[in-house]
């Protein structure tokens, strides 16, 4: 019966879902058209905020673009690739692999989701060469459904910035918050942490009974996985430019000032945070490093560009889609905030939890952002749990759960996965919906009946 039903799931999501920049499109339309009642503002005044906002994330959209193309060329380097092979050889069957996959992108995932993202990704691509007979979307899959964790670990945008509380932070929740929120309150709370192990254990068995059987496998020829070697330029022919591009000390140089300036800044702020920043610049370095020569570095740099062009069509648009669900017309009410609005009015003490983290799933779909969506719902969430005597640790990981959890149906964070697998959204999101409905039931359950004892 599971697999009929994830069989149906895999088939419908084959058949209409397009491709992630059609879908981008589509959400587009949606916002728009649900915008002009909601924020009672005229098609014009909506297509202003779209334009407005459409470059609002060329930043962002630059980090994530370094973290396919950084983490991409890192693992081309010859030592790490032995390394990345090492682990490959460990799974030996295709449950096992998909088992396997699963833990290491939840773990890796929850102490990093770039890091996590991008390594859960090279991984199942080396691991679809050894072993036989896996299903390659599933396997992709697999590692991107780690994902679902990441804003409930070490780097959760949401409960890192409650935890240095400043201004702006009582500003954003509308005073809701009057200073800082320790982690031992939101990511190392025993009801966090027992949600994030259920969900790692949980998902690592449905997704390997999720796999398909022998005559629905859909595998990849591992000689089209296959890096194509560059050419190497003998000592004989080398002209002094090319002695230049291929002398070490180059590449030595500059991984030094990097670790200086990591050194440097863990000395004279006490730690380091693993922002996306310090996560491509260890990228950077580490690529630097291992590939040995400048040159080598830049034809993997080079290779890796080209599987970032869906982040940069699709994120402008995004942008756009964050500034239409953020405007607010002449009554003041947004589109995003008349959808938490409504979950917090029909909400109680003991449900208010779970239909904020159901509301923020909801808004995740359009405004598929941390610090957007933080920015959307802590002023309407934050007071109103605060209202219904809610702890505001609770009201804010409600908020951080909600955002990860559709990223299972959002294309927008799969885009650097399936940038390295070379597959479409259309490969993996029927098996990440079965993903999401599971990890929904695990959350929601954990929000009415852990919460209420532990929190």
């Amino acid at each position: 019966m599971f697999k009929k039903f994830t069989n149906a799931c895999v088939n419908i999501v084959q058949k209409y879902l397009p491709d992630a920049f059609i879908f981008c499109i589509v959400l587009t339309i949606l916002v728009f058209v649900a915008a002009m009642p909601v924020s009672k503002m005229n098609p014009f005044e909506i297509a202003n905020a779209w334009g407005e906002s459409m470059w609002s994330l060329l930043g962002f959209s630059m980090q994530m673009a370094l973290v396919l193309v950084l983490g991409t060329a890192l693992a081309t380097a010859p030592l790490v690739k032995r390394a990345i092979n090492a682990a490959a050889g460990v799974p030996k069957s295709p449950t096992s692999a998909i088992i396997f996959i699963t833990v290491v992108s939840m773990i890796a995932c929850w102490l990093n989701w770039g890091f996590g993202l991008v390594v859960g990704a090279i991984l199942a691509k080396e691991i679809a060469k050894k072993v036989k007979g896996v299903d390659y979307r599933l396997l992709i899959a697999s590692a991107y459904s780690g994902f679902v964790i990441w804003h409930a670990g070490f780097s959760g945008s949401i409960p890192l910035q409650l935890a240095s509380y400043s201004e702006a932070i009582g500003t954003q929740t509308a005073g809701a918050v009057t200073e800082s929120i320790p982690t031992s309150q939101t990511i190392f709370s025993a009801w966090n942490l027992i949600i994030v192990i259920a969900i790692i254990i949980v998902i690592a068995f449905v997704n390997a009974q999720m796999h398909p059987t022998p005559e629905d496998t859909v595998t990849v020829d591992p000689k089209l996985l296959v890096e194509t070697e560059t050419a190497k330029v003998t000592d004989k022919t080398a002209t002094p430019a090319e002695w230049l591009e291929r002398f070490p000390l180059l590449s030595i140089l500059v991984a030094i000032l990097a670790i200086v300036y990591l050194i440097y800044t863990y000395k004279t702020k006490g730690s380091i945070t693993l922002s996306l920043n310090v996560v491509n610049l260890i990228f950077l370095t580490l690529g630097i490093i291992f590939h040995g020569t400048p040159i080598s570095y830049v034809n993997a740099i080079t290779d890796a560009a080209k599987s970032a062009g869906g982040i940069i069509l699709q994120f402008p648009f995004y942008a756009g889609i964050m500034g239409i669900m953020t405007a607010t017309g002449p009554t003041g009410q947004s589109l995003a905030g008349a959808i938490s609005d409504f979950f917090v009015n029909i909400s109680n003490q003991t449900t208010f939890p779970l239909f904020t983290f159901l509301s923020a799933g909801i808004v995740n779909f359009f405004v598929p952002s941390g610090g957007g969506q933080w920015a959307v719902q802590a002023p309407i969430v934050m007071p109103a749990g605060n209202a219904l005597g809610v702890s505001p640790a609770v009201s804010a990981m409600a908020i951080a759960w909600g955002d990860a959890w559709t990223n299972m149906l959002q294309p927008f964070w799969a885009l650097p996965a399936l940038g390295i697998a070379g597959l479409g959204a259309r490969d993996i999101m029927g098996y990440c919906a079965i993903v999401l409905i599971v990890t929904g039931i695990i959350i929601g359950c954990g929000f009415l009946f852990l919460v209420p004892f532990l929190a």
